[in-house]
């Protein structure tokens, strides 16, 4: 089984990486049980082991962390559900990529619970959702805005990091960064897409749909 673990107030950065690495080392150990910690950070930017620093367009609006996980710049704030997934891979069938997408259908099912439609695109990491309610790019294509990240990192087959659902963030404090290094698409959250959904309603939608996506950890 695993362990669900919800942390009420902010918790700061580097005291996430220190509990996730102590929690991680103890999984791969098999001295500890898998969890997921749902947690908000105060506002920062992380920045991941592919950030290019072009992307920090504002570098001292918050603070920035270096991070060891995949991806580049990615903002954490209030309003924000961060949820850590520290699983074992070798009860998960050790295969990466498989892993990340179930991550993303795991996503995309708690979002389909308030009947919005996350979808995943080719060379794009995370969750999309159209916005037919606003104007098309340039191209003629619909405009699409991420609304969940995805950044994982493994140690000894154990992950951690894991996803950011945007519930009810500050929009505008994603300016300070090309998020994920992604050109041309914007941000936007459950309660931008005019949906009256708290954490916690979210909290329940991600563990209602997390044994469809990892059934062997249900």
């Amino acid at each position: 089984m695993v362990d669900w673990i919800t942390s009420e107030k902010l918790v700061p950065y580097p005291l996430a990486i220190s509990e996730m690495e102590a929690r991680v080392a103890k999984i791969a150990a098999g001295t500890a049980t898998e969890v997921v910690w749902l947690l908000e950070h105060p506002p920062l930017y992380t920045a991941g082991k592919s950030a290019d620093p072009t992307d920090l367009v504002d570098p001292d609006r918050f603070p920035v962390f270096p991070s060891k996980r995949g991806g580049q710049y990615t903002y954490h704030g209030p309003g924000q559900r961060v949820a850590y997934v520290m699983l074992d891979l070798a009860r998960h069938g050790k295969d990466v990529r498989q892993f990340v997408e179930r991550i993303e259908d795991w996503v995309i099912a708690t979002l389909d619970e308030f009947n919005v439609k996350g979808e995943k695109r080719e060379g794009r990491v995370g969750v999309w959702v159209v916005r037919p309610d606003k104007p098309p790019n340039a191209d003629g294509t619909p405009r699409e805005d991420k609304i969940a990240a995805v950044g994982l990192r493994l140690h000894k087959w154990v992950s951690f990091h894991g996803i950011s659902i945007n519930v009810e963030p500050e929009l505008d404090h994603f300016d300070g960064i090309v998020p994920c290094g992604i050109q041309g698409h914007g941000v936007t959250s459950l309660v931008d897409l005019g949906l009256p959904v708290t954490l916690e309603d979210v909290d329940l939608a991600l563990k209602r749909t997390f044994p469809k996506a990892f059934p062997s950890s249900a």
